[in-house]
C-alpha cells in the first residue's frame, strides 16, 4: 500500500460547509456525509484535527458595521464554532470515530477546554479532536485559529476543504472564464499577489511555521482521502520553491 503523505493533518471547514444547500444554519445530513469522509481517512491511521468556522451561524463583521460593539459580536462568532463543532462530533461519534471537542473558551459542561498536550494524546490514541471557539480572543479569525492549532499539535498540513471551489486561481472562476488554476505555489506568492486564501496573520503563521497548505474543493468524494496520499488535487501552497532557490 502507498505510504500517506501526511500523517497528522488539521481539517480547516468552513461553516458554511455544513449549512448545505441553503447556505445558513446546520443542515445534518451534510454534516453526517462529511462525518463519512473523514472517516474513510481515520480509517487508514490518519491523525485528524478539525477547526470550523462560524459563517453558517453568525458573522462578527458585518455585525460590527451595523453597530455593535466587534469584541461582542466576535465572541458570539466563536460561540457560533462550538455549536458546528458539537453537531460534528456527535456525527462522527455516530460512524464509530471516537471524537473530542476542545474549545478555547471554557465550558466544562459540554466540551474540555483547550491543551495542548492532552489534544495531542488524543490524536495519539486515534481520537479527532474539534477545536471550537476560535483562539479565544477577539479579532483572530477561525482561519488564523487553524494555522496556530496546526502549528502547535505540529500537524503536516492544513487541508483548507472549500465548497465547490477545486484550489487557488488567478481570478475568479466562476465570474472570469479564462482564470488559470495553481497547482502550487509558495506562502510569499500568496500574500505578495494578495490571493485571499486564507488572512494575513494566517498566512504569515503558516508560513513562518512551515505548514502545508492544501486548498481543494470537498464536495468531491474521496478528496480528503486524494490529498492526504499526495495526488494532485487542488492547489498546494509550502515554502518548498523557496527552499529549492536557496
Amino acid at each position: 500500500m502507498v505510504a500517506p503523505k501526511y500523517k497528522r493533518i488539521l481539517i480547516k471547514l468552513s461553516g458554511e460547509a455544513l449549512a448545505g444547500e441553503k447556505g445558513i444554519g446546520i443542515n445534518i445530513s451534510t454534516v453526517q456525509k462529511m462525518a463519512e469522509e473523514i472517516k474513510e481517512v481515520h480509517d487508514l491511521g490518519i491523525e485528524i484535527a478539525l477547526v470550523i468556522g462560524g459563517g453558517n451561524l453568525w458573522r462578527g463583521e458585518p455585525a460590527a458595521e451595523a453597530g455593535m460593539d466587534r469584541v461582542q459580536a466576535d465572541y458570539t462568532g466563536m460561540l457560533g464554532t462550538v455549536m458546528n463543532a458539537l453537531v460534528m462530533a456527535d456525527s462522527l461519534q455516530q460512524v464509530g470515530v471516537d471524537t473530542r471537542v476542545q474549545t478555547a473558551i471554557a465550558m466544562q459542561q459540554v466540551a474540555e477546554p483547550y491543551i495542548r498536550r492532552r489534544a495531542i494524546r488524543h490524536l495519539e490514541k486515534g481520537r479527532v479532536v474539534i477545536f471550537g471557539a476560535g483562539v479565544g480572543s477577539p479579532y483572530f479569525s477561525t482561519d488564523t485559529t487553524a494555522a496556530l492549532r496546526a502549528a502547535e499539535i505540529e500537524a503536516d498540513a492544513i487541508l483548507m476543504a472549500k465548497n465547490g471551489v477545486d484550489g487557488v486561481y488567478n481570478a475568479d472562476p466562476k465570474k472570469d472564464k479564462t482564470a488559470v488554476k495553481f497547482d502550487e505555489l509558495t506562502h510569499r506568492d500568496v500574500i505578495n499577489k494578495g490571493l485571499r486564501i486564507m488572512d494575513s496573520t494566517a498566512s504569515t503563521l503558516s508560513m513562518d511555521n512551515d505548514i502545508d497548505l492544501v486548498v481543494f474543493n470537498m464536495n468531491e468524494p474521496g478528496n480528503i482521502k486524494r490529498v492526504v496520499f499526495g495526488e494532485q488535487i487542488g492547489t498546494t501552497v509550502s515554502n518548498n520553491v523557496e527552499k529549492e532557490e536557496e
